[in-house]
């Protein structure tokens, strides 16, 4: 969700990713006014009746996918991902909504991940306050929070050390709020990013293509210690993009582990990670 400057925009490209960007949109919102019409819907068709709601709250639903529509109908900046790669996350979602979302990084995809979520609760946290007045002012709907990191990515290789020998970092103590041991915990998150369990978090944030960036290693850690918490049913789906950089890699390998990778495309890696209670004290 890095921002993008418009003297980078492709004509060509941007349009056929804002056309299909609508056709995501649309299509959900007509499926779930038809299901909601029609009473002989087979019932082997795809589930998509988590798209349904009633009363103010549909007209909310509806009116956000339709914003999102007009949005990014009418843009010419569009989202850092591909077609393919956001299909991944929209397959997920569609079965999931109304689902809690937690995706790291605030930015031009933000409108299409809410509209997707419409009925649930999706908490973007961004790394610049100023970032999140900009985007808000044109975008005042979204739910959203400004996070701040300890962490550089010059210090990626340090940090591995540091989690190998910090008490705090281990997967059986596994923990953030109040976690000031650990310099990967993020430990001074909204109380509501404690008190949920995220059914779905997406890592496209902060920065990390500078040395003095943030880096995604806190993020990657945290997302990894909030699914490993989780106590309801079923797994957490993590969603972590920019995979074709090391630190990236060498992160998610250490943290969200090969064995749950289940699908990458392009540059995303989507992971499903179970409870620490069903797998035991071990990150991977």
């Amino acid at each position: 969700m890095q921002r993008q400057s418009h003297s980078h925009f492709k004509p060509e490209k941007s349009w056929s990713l804002v056309l299909a960007l609508v056709g995501l949109i649309g299509g959900a919102l007509f499926i779930s006014m038809f299901l909601k019409t029609s009473n002989n819907w087979n019932s082997k068709a795809p589930n998509m009746g988590n798209f349904l709601d009633d009363g103010k709250n549909s007209i909310n639903s509806r009116q956000l996918q339709l914003d999102a529509i007009l949005h990014y109908a009418t843009s010419r900046v569009v989202p850092q991902q591909n077609i393919n790669e956001i299909r991944v996350s929209f397959d997920v979602l569609k079965n999931r909504t109304p689902c809690n979302f937690l995706v790291f990084g605030l930015g031009h995809d933000s409108q299409m991940w809410a509209s997707f979520n419409s009925r649930g609760n999706t908490l973007f946290l961004e790394e610049d306050p100023k970032w999140v007045e900009t985007v808000l002012k044109d975008a005042p709907f979204l739910h959203a929070n400004t996070v701040k990191y300890r962490t550089m990515l010059s210090e990626s290789e340090e940090l591995v050390e540091h989690y190998h020998k910090e008490a705090d970092c281990s997967a059986k103590k596994s923990f953030l709020r109040g976690n000031h041991g650990c310099k990967l915990a993020l430990d001074m998150l909204p109380d509501e990013v404690y008190n949920k369990e995220w059914d779905l978090i997406m890592i496209d944030a902060p920065r990390g293509y500078f040395a003095e960036a943030p880096g995604r290693m806190a993020a990657i850690y945290s997302a990894a210690v909030m699914a490993r918490n989780r106590k309801g049913k079923g797994v957490t789906h993590v969603f972590l993009h920019d995979v074709d950089r090391k630190v990236e890699k060498i992160y998610a390998q250490l943290f969200l582990c090969k064995k749950y990778l289940i699908k990458g495309v392009g540059r995303l890696w989507h992971f499903e990670i179970p409870p620490a209670s069903t797998v035991g004290d071990n990150f991977c």
